[in-house]
């Protein structure tokens, strides 16, 4: 996927639906695959991260469809017919799952994807960022564990042990990870 293109998975049983999505989510703005059965996009879904998925009500299927997959980092949106709009989105809310009410005219439609993408940058940035997090916290807890080790070992204070992994991690060229990761194969 490009910045400019857009992955979509559309899952629906209502020929008329896939035709219309079909042709409103073109190529080369949109990369659009067509699936009719769930059991095959939850397959699919768990092979790739698509930027959307849309799913279609299907007398419920779809619902469970979504909340099936709602820990993915794709942008769901459940077709759900008018006169259960309420109550399904009621049910589907908690789980990060957009409902887009059907039938819907195409400026409505259209106007929800424009949402949906929005969204899915939103999810990439906070992905990257809890990413990012995770690494510096597990340097953190690497080299808080090397400090331990050099403590108990060698009898250093914990500012000891601190200047002594940046030391020489400044004299070797290294990352203070790489020196702590070194400290505790030596004394772990």
């Amino acid at each position: 996927m490009t910045m400019d293109s857009h992955s979509v998975l559309v899952v629906t049983k209502d020929s008329k639906i896939s035709a219309m999505i079909g042709a409103m989510l073109a190529a080369p703005l949109f990369e659009t695959q067509l699936v009719s059965d769930f059991n095959e996009a939850r397959r699919l879904a768990s092979e790739r991260v698509y930027n959307i998925i849309l799913a279609d009500y299907s007398e419920g299927e779809g619902a469970d469809f979504a909340r099936d997959i709602s820990e993915s980092l794709s942008t769901i949106l459940l077709l759900t017919p008018q006169h259960l709009f309420e109550e399904v989105s009621y049910r589907v809310e908690g789980y990060g799952i957009i409902t887009v009410s059907t039938p819907f005219d195409q400026f409505y439609f259209y106007s929800s994807i424009k949402t949906a993408i929005a969204v899915q940058y939103k999810v990439q940035i906070l992905s990257s960022q809890t990413t990012k997090l995770k690494v510096k916290m597990e340097e953190i807890r690497l080299v808080n564990r090397a400090k331990m080790l050099l403590m108990q070992n060698l009898k250093m204070t914990e500012q000891e042990a601190h200047r002594y992994i940046e030391k020489e991690a400044m004299d070797r060229g290294m990352k203070k990870i790489a020196v702590s990761e070194e400290i505790i194969k030596t004394y772990g």
